[in-house]
């Protein structure tokens, strides 16, 4: 066994379309009869219940699009950066820049302003639009990054300060005549013209700006939608996991490419609600399962561990729950067998995918109510996998290798780096670095991640940036991050230091107290880097493990933080400093 192909034939892509095109207007096969039949509301706000259908929000669109046009001449290839927690114009924001052509750069919400200005100088954004909870950081950024203050616009209208706001951009849109035609591509063109520029640790190094295409999303929704069958009548073998009552709870970050595909653009194709949340808060969601009956949830593991131990899930009906899907990172048997009890009417399994995949590859097995543990789902049609020992072979079915895929919805790499291209993207093949097993069914395992990526949250820390920054402290001579394995987080940054001659000598002198070293280390990454990239500790060393090139072993230290924490001598910072 070579090549695994998908089971089911993959549709007609369109290749002239727009997402928002696809979205607002196409009538594909695959898209079900009830979003014709039986419009609903789109987006739900959920502190209020406001609702806003299609008609509303590509009236939305326009406005912002024509205003703008109007006041920066946003066009072609220009770049808008959206820092923001999640809002019910954050998609009118982004459809209004493809409108116009433009690319869409999202930014972490927690990002400090080191970190936005380094996503803005990246993607050279002509426009920064932020809610108010991000607008410092947002100026701070803006200014370092050398864009106008006059190019920093507010979801929302801000007491007492002078910043244009998208509700009056809105509206100053749609009183003016129209000053902008909309952005039509021609045939082939969807498969190379920019949609959002996603971030992405790769594999090593800082945040890269994944290239996403519109052709690159909308194969992607169509392989969901190909994979549900909803519009089968025919067959009774599997399970249809939407219908026209589907609601979804929008926590999932819209940033991340996670939420914005899987919680925004598959949602409104397939016809059901989204609620969206601001920002992820525990009793919130549950209130809110409540008051919405919501369907369906798109979450990560602290959200699933949540669900299971925390005493407040008794408090609320979550029988409205039937379908279920977990990313970002395996879950245990006992935690699935948890959420099978909490959560009797669903179902519940995990997906694969990544960024530079556009995104997701795999999805729960329509032919039973609980995924397998360790399960990651199936291959979505249209995808070819193959698993590659380390010797370099191809492996079989049920044998240990890298994970290597093509798809339809494959990005176009990472902006301006070659280098990280070429190490991810190689013949046409994305290396995942992820060690996984392929069954008979084509359902895929993930067993570890060859790649050096930790993922606190499900949002990815890469060491080196971390490392980077440590060895910009004045007591730092070597470092290696590795991540640790915890109930919550998932997993948390771990740092082994090696200390220079100075500090080292203070401290067999009774100087300086090793433990203040170890939190002045903490407090450094804290300061300027985002709250989920804080160290959990400090461990010194006498040397950090390298091969003959050079490079960190980072397996052995990987092993040693596991040991130590299997023999409780290690020292964690406080939850609360985390």
């Amino acid at each position: 066994m070579s090549l695994i192909y998908a089971d089911g034939q993959m549709p007609h892509v369109p290749e002239d379309l727009t997402i928002s095109q696809f979205i607002l207007d196409g009538r594909h096969p695959t898209r079900p009869s009830w979003v014709w039949e039986h419009p609903k509301a789109w987006l739900i706000e959920e502190a209020t219940g406001r609702e806003i259908g299609k008609e509303e929000v590509q009236r939305r669109v326009y406005a912002l699009a024509n205003a703008l046009k109007m006041r920066w001449n946003i066009g072609e290839d220009d770049v808008v950066c959206i820092f923001s927690h999640n809002h019910v114009d954050y998609i009118v924001v982004v459809w209004a820049v493809h409108v116009l052509g433009g690319t869409v750069s999202t930014a972490n919400p927690t990002y400090t302003a080191e970190e936005l200005s380094y996503q803005l100088s990246l993607t050279k954004a002509r426009l920064v639009i932020a809610d108010l909870s991000t607008l410092p950081v947002a100026s701070e950024g803006v200014r370092a990054s050398g864009i106008s203050p006059g190019c920093l616009i507010s979801f929302d209208p801000v007491s007492g300060e002078s910043y244009p706001d998208v509700q009056i951009l809105i509206a100053f849109g749609s009183r003016e005549a129209k000053r902008y035609r909309e952005r039509r591509l021609s045939e082939g063109e969807g498969r190379t013209k920019l949609a959002f520029l996603s971030f992405s640790s790769g594999t090593t190094g800082k945040p890269k700006a994944v290239m996403i295409s519109h052709y690159s999303f909308i194969a992607n929704i169509v392989q969901i939608a190909q994979y549900l069958r909803l519009n089968d009548t025919q067959s009774s073998s599997f399970m249809k996991v939407y219908d026209a009552n589907s609601v979804v709870l929008g926590t999932l970050p819209f940033y991340h490419a996670y939420g914005m595909h899987m919680g925004l653009l598959i949602t409104f194709f397939l016809g059901a609600s989204i609620v969206v949340s601001p920002k992820f808060q525990f009793e919130r969601m549950l209130h809110s399962i409540q008051r919405y009956h919501i369907s369906h949830l798109y979450v990560v593991p602290p959200q699933v561990v949540l669900l299971c131990k925390s005493p407040k899930v008794k408090q609320y009906d979550l029988s409205s729950v039937t379908y279920l899907i977990c990313g970002a990172a395996p879950l245990g048997a006992e935690l699935i067998e948890k959420l099978a009890r909490i959560l009797p009417n669903s179902v519940i399994g995990q997906g694969y995918g990544m960024t530079e995949l556009a995104t997701g590859a795999t999805s729960i097995p329509l032919d039973r109510r609980v995924g397998e543990p360790g399960s990651a789902g199936v291959l979505l049609p249209g995808i070819v996998a193959r698993v590659v020992r380390q010797d370099g072979t191809v492996a079989g079915f049920n044998e240990l290798g890298e994970l290597h895929l093509k798809t339809p919805s494959m990005s176009l790499g990472y902006l301006n780096d070659p280098t990280a291209t070429a190490e991810t993207f190689r013949d046409g093949w994305v290396h995942t670095g992820d060690e996984v097993i392929i069954d008979e069914r084509k359902e895929v395992f993930v067993v570890d991640r060859i790649k050096e990526l930790i993922k606190v949250r499900g949002l990815q820390v890469a060491p080196s940036e971390l490392e980077s920054h440590l060895l910009d402290h004045p007591d730092v001579a070597d470092v290696c991050v590795v991540g640790i394995p915890d109930d919550f987080s998932g997993e948390l940054p771990f740092a082994f230091i090696v200390l220079n001659d100075g500090a080292r000598v203070d401290i067999e002198a009774h100087k300086r107290n090793p433990y203040a070293i170890k939190e002045a280390m903490v407090a450094h990454v804290a300061e300027h880097k985002a709250k989920y990239k804080r160290l959990a500790g400090v461990e010194f060393a006498d040397m950090i493990p390298k091969n003959p090139s050079g490079k960190l072993l980072r397996r052995v230290l990987r092993e040693k933080a596991k040991e130590m924490l299997s023999q409780g001598k290690m020292k964690l910072m406080p939850k609360s400093k985390l």
